[in-house]
């Protein structure tokens, strides 16, 4: 049989069945032990790379990113409260994400106290508007966790290496849950 380099299958994508395997194992439980070994610190110091001024930037963004994103989570499942079952477990997860943004790492703890504060008053600052229909606000969640999950991949190639496993690992999950909110949905 030829080596083929395609990325399609006979049953569809498979990049699309390798994230909703990922996401299920998120969903069963697996993100805490993911998340924790994508944030925690390498055998040695912390390089100074991860002190730097562009990565506290990244992490704030990042931050603000998600925040903004639990906001729209927030948003839809007041809007459809028959979403809540569906919703619950991935609004868990994003919740996790912004934890672990807001913790800078072992060595700053200061930093972490200066962290939540920036991603909190973000938050409020603007309304999220949420379709009526509940396939449309499925959608527009979707969106957002695509671009947020687009943003957090871009960001990559700026990002030392600690903060650029934990940007991976939570780009991954977005765009994990941005498939289930459109392919996998209720």
């Amino acid at each position: 049989m030829p080596l083929t380099t395609t990325t399609r299958g006979a049953n569809g994508p498979r990049r699309r069945r390798v994230l909703a395997g990922g996401a299920a194992a998120l969903l069963a439980g697996g993100a805490g032990a993911l998340l924790s070994a994508c944030s925690s610190a390498s055998s040695g110091d912390p390089d100074a790379a991860e002190r730097s001024p562009g990565a506290a930037r990244l992490r704030e963004r990042a931050a603000r990113d998600t925040a903004a994103l639990l906001e729209r989570y927030d948003a839809t499942l007041a809007a459809h409260t028959a979403l809540t079952g569906w919703l619950r477990p991935l609004r868990a997860e994003v919740a996790r994400h912004a934890e672990a943004f807001a913790t800078p790492g072992p060595k700053s703890p200061s930093a972490s106290a200066s962290a939540s504060p920036s991603a909190s008053p973000a938050a409020p600052a603007a309304r999220v508007e949420v379709p009526e229909d509940e396939k449309a606000a499925l959608a527009a969640l979707a969106d957002a966790e695509r671009r947020t999950a687009d943003a957090r991949t871009a960001a990559l190639g700026s990002a030392p290496p600690e903060l650029a496993r934990l940007l991976a690992s939570v780009a991954a999950a977005g765009a994990a849950h941005a498939y289930l909110l459109t392919e996998g949905g209720s």
